[in-house]
Parts: structure tokens; C-alpha cells; sequence
């Protein structure tokens, strides 16, 4: 019970740390509304609990020690992190025209398509690779389903992320009217569209 308390300390540390995760779903957010934002969120935590599932059974290790191929999907997710950026600063230049009516939610972005961009977020990140093949054996029993022990902790802070960027989506739509003024949205679409291409050069940059 006292490593279950440790690694949700820990986990939770991590998880309200700003970076690609909770930037993309306040974008999305602002795209998309609350639905989209849960769907990011959605999509997020299903990236980390693949990541997790090959962490439990050592396949992470195995990219983690491959340069190659632990070059080729940072480098990837990289590049998308760059593309959405990139995508916001162009929506930003040009201006949006009114997405929906007054009071209603903009309909500029699907949830489907914000999931996609949650799970692929989070799949580029090769990082998420060393975190769990890192930090999860840290609080494993020396004796005992190791593989189960694992997962189970990995899952658990896939559900606290999906609860966390949830809270984020929930109270910026709650904002969404004030932040959909058109001065205020480009500003927000230039904001978002800069700290994302700057996260994207930021993990191309970084080293393991």
C-alpha cells in the first residue's frame, strides 16, 4: 500500500506538470469545445497505456535501447508536434470566421479527430518510453506478478491523466465564450500554435 501512495504522489507530480499532453487539449479544446478536449484527453491516456502495456512486457526496453529506432519516433512526433503548431499560427495569421452560432460550441475540430491527435501525440513521444521503463519497476515487488504489478500502475496513471486533462477541458469550455472573441482567439491560436511548435523543437532537440 505505501508504494501505491509513492507512485500516486509521483504520478501525480508528473501528470499537472505542463508540456505536449495538456497543450494540445487546450488547443483542441478551443477548437473543438469540451468534446473535443475529452476525446484528446481520451486519446492521450489510450497513447500512455500502449506505452505502458510495452513497458510491462519489455518491448519498451528494446526501443529505449535502439538509437534508430528511439531517433525515428522522436524525431516523428517531433514533426507533429510541429505541424499542429504550425496549423494554429497559420489559423491565427489568417483570422477564423465565426465557427458557430453565439452560445454554442465551435464545431472546428471533431472528437474523432481529437482523439486521433491524442493517441499520436502521445505515440511520437519516445520519451513516454523511458518514463515507464523508468519509473514503473521503481515501485515493482522484488517478488510476485511483476508483469501484472506494472500495468496496473501504468493504468492507473493513464486514468489520472485522462481525470486531469478532463478537469483542463471542462473549465476552459467553461471560458469557451470570452475566449472565442475573435481578438482573443487569435491571440490564443498564435499562443498555442507557438508553445506547441517550440515543445515539437524542443523534443527533436533534447536527448534521452
Amino acid at each position: 500500500m505505501a508504494a501505491l501512495w509513492a507512485f500516486v504522489g509521483v504520478a501525480a507530480l508528473v501528470i499537472v506538470t505542463p508540456g505536449p499532453d495538456t497543450a494540445l487539449t487546450v488547443r483542441n479544446v478551443l477548437l473543438g469545445g469540451r468534446a473535443s478536449g475529452v476525446a484528446t484527453a481520451a486519446g492521450v491516456a489510450i497513447g500512455q497505456a500502449t506505452w505502458t502495456l510495452a513497458a510491462s512486457a519489455g518491448i519498451a526496453a528494446l526501443l529505449v535501447a535502439s538509437e534508430p529506432a528511439f531517433l525515428a519516433v522522436k524525431f516523428a512526433g517531433a514533426a507533429y508536434l510541429v505541424f499542429l503548431g504550425l496549423h494554429s499560427l497559420v489559423a491565427a495569421l489568417r483570422g477564423r470566421p465565426a465557427e458557430a452560432a453565439p452560445g454554442r460550441a465551435p464545431r472546428g475540430l471533431r472528437p474523432a479527430a481529437a482523439l486521433r491527435q491524442g493517441v499520436l501525440n502521445d505515440l511520437g513521444n519516445p520519451k513516454m518510453a523511458v518514463f515507464f521503463t523508468t519509473l514503473l519497476p521503481q515501485f515493482a515487488p522484488s517478488h510476485g506478478p511483476t508483469f501484472v504489478v506494472l500495468l496496473g500502475f501504468g493504468l492507473l496513471f493513464c486514468a489520472m491523466t485522462f481525470a486531469w486533462l478532463c478537469v483542463y477541458s471542462v473549465v476552459v469550455a467553461r471560458a469557451g465564450a470570452a475566449l472565442r472573441r475573435p481578438r482573443i482567439r487569435r491571440a490564443l491560436d498564435a499562443v498555442m500554435g507557438a508553445a506547441l511548435v517550440a515543445l515539437g523543437v524542443r523534443v527533436a532537440a533534447e536527448g534521452r
